[in-house]
Order: C-alpha cells, then structure tokens, then sequence
C-alpha cells in the first residue's frame, strides 16, 4: 500500500532549477559554503534550492544570476526540456515567486546567438520585489506596463508607471518593483544583454 506523501510534490520547475543551479556550482568547483558567501545567502537556502525543497523567490535568483553571469531568463531558459525557435503560449516557461505572488513568464526563449528576451511580469497589489544587485551589470531594459500600475526604482530615482508607460533604462544598481494597486499589475519587460 501506498502512502501519500508528507509534503506536496516539487514543481518539476523547481527540480530542473535546483539541479542547473547546483551544475552551476559544481562547474566552478565551489562547495555551498564558497557560494553562500559570493552569494551573500545562506547555505541552509541554497541547499534547499538545489534539492528543490523550496521554491526560490526572484531576490534568491536574482543574486545567483549575479554571482554566475547570467540573466533570470538564461538560467531559467537552461532549465527549459529543450530550446525551439517558437514558443507557444502554452508552452511557454512560467515560474512563479510564490512568497511575493510575482509571476513571470519567459514569451522569447534565450538564445546564445541573441542579446534580447521579452519577458511578460504578474504582480498582485502590494507586491513588493527589491533586488540589490542586476544580474549582468549595464543590463538594458525596457518596461512596458500593459495594465494596472507599477512603481519602478532604478538608480535611485522612483519612476511611477501606469497603463501604456514605458521606462527605458540601464540597471547598474538596486532595483525595486512594487505594486501599489488597487488591481494586479501586468508589464512586459524587454531585456537587452550589454
């Protein structure tokens, strides 16, 4: 006889996430601890994120996309089952923060050839994402909000955007988006390798 299982089953996201990421330090020759440090999170985290025992939130990625050179949508786009050239709707990668609610989908697949990504962003009202490092330094983005508003921290200057508004900008610093409601905010990012 079978017995359910104690807790809910990992996301298979999480799994091929947690193995590219642990491949990633591996790669390096780095022990836990040595990217713990680089890192600036801590051991207990980064293990359980490799053996998916925990979903990362965007901050955890964020910093580890910093630490090996990548953007979110690479690393992400390396946990994909295999790369195409078209990505359905249904098919496309969707990962989601679930202690923040934010959820992002990956519409272009990355590709070595390309320096582009569109990425389209869910936030719910009062969500609040802070990253205190880019993932790749001097990375171009271009926000474009499609409903609901957003407020953007780049550089130290606070943009509010509403439906329609853009915000181009180059991220060589700490970057916050929040959700200041009253509905979900719904943006598409465009993001440019330097």
């Amino acid at each position: 006889m079978r017995h359910a299982p104690d807790a809910e089953d990992p996301d298979p996201v999480d799994v091929r996430l947690g193995a590219r990421l642990a491949e990633l330090r591996a790669e390096r020759g780095w022990t836990l601890d040595d990217l713990a440090e680089r890192a600036g999170v801590s051991r207990s985290t980064l293990s359980r994120a490799e053996r998916a025992e925990t979903s990362p939130t965007a901050a955890l990625l964020n910093r580890l996309c910093a630490v090996h050179g990548r953007t979110m949508s690479q690393l992400l786009g390396e946990v994909e089952a295999r790369p195409a050239p078209v990505v359905r709707a249904a098919d496309q990668l969707v990962w989601e923060d679930r202690a923040a609610g934010f959820v992002r989908r990956s519409v272009s697949p990355p590709h070595a050839g390309l320096r582009g990504e569109l990425v389209e962003g869910r936030l719910p009202a009062g969500a609040d994402l802070a990253y205190d490092r880019p993932p790749v330094p001097g990375l171009e983005q271009h926000l474009w909000v499609l409903e609901g508003a957003l407020e953007v921290t780049a550089d130290g200057t606070a943009h509010a955007l509403g439906t329609g508004d853009c915000l181009r900008t180059r991220v060589w610093g700490p970057t916050r988006f929040r959700c200041p409601g009253p509905g979900d905010a719904r943006y598409v990012l465009a993001v440019v390798l330097p």
